[in-house]
């Protein structure tokens, strides 16, 4: 399993968000300097967040994106879900529906489904459990700056 470079960009932009807005709008083009992300792929992820209520934006020459929610109130999760559409399961199958066209031929007899299940969602509570805030406190901690 491997986490989307659209979920990394998408949490990396928001941490940015975060620790360089100071209540203001901040432009694509300055979280792109600082992030090294194309503006483009910004923007695109940006879209998913927008609709998901994650982020907001203001037009103009001095707009740009602000969060739509506090730091704290935004978890890993809400951005995964933003742009998957959905929690992430660690195999395929954990996800189908009995009876559906693409269920796996096994399903409900294998022996593994319930670890996959269950890990699948010990993942996901981990993942809502970290929030924005979190994470830039744990950069600023760490003197890591968010560039």
């Amino acid at each position: 399993m491997k986490i989307s470079t659209q979920i990394r960009y998408g949490i990396r932009s928001l941490c940015d968000i975060a620790s360089n807005s100071a209540g203001m709008p901040v432009q694509v083009k300055c979280i792109s300097e600082r992030q090294k992300i194309s503006p483009r792929y910004i923007e695109q992820i940006f879209q998913k967040l927008k609709k998901a209520g994650i982020i907001k934006s203001v037009r103009g020459p001095t707009g740009g994106y602000f969060l739509g929610k506090r730091p704290d109130e935004i978890s890993v999760g809400d951005v995964i879900r933003a742009i998957e559409g959905k929690d992430i399961q660690l195999v395929q199958c954990v996800s189908q529906r009995k009876g559906s066209k693409k269920a796996c031929e096994r399903y409900g007899k294998c022996a593994a489904s319930e670890i996959w299940g269950n890990a699948s969602r010990m993942l996901m509570e981990y993942f809502n459990s970290i929030t924005i805030s979190q994470m830039c406190v744990d950069i600023s901690e760490k003197n890591v700056k968010v560039v």
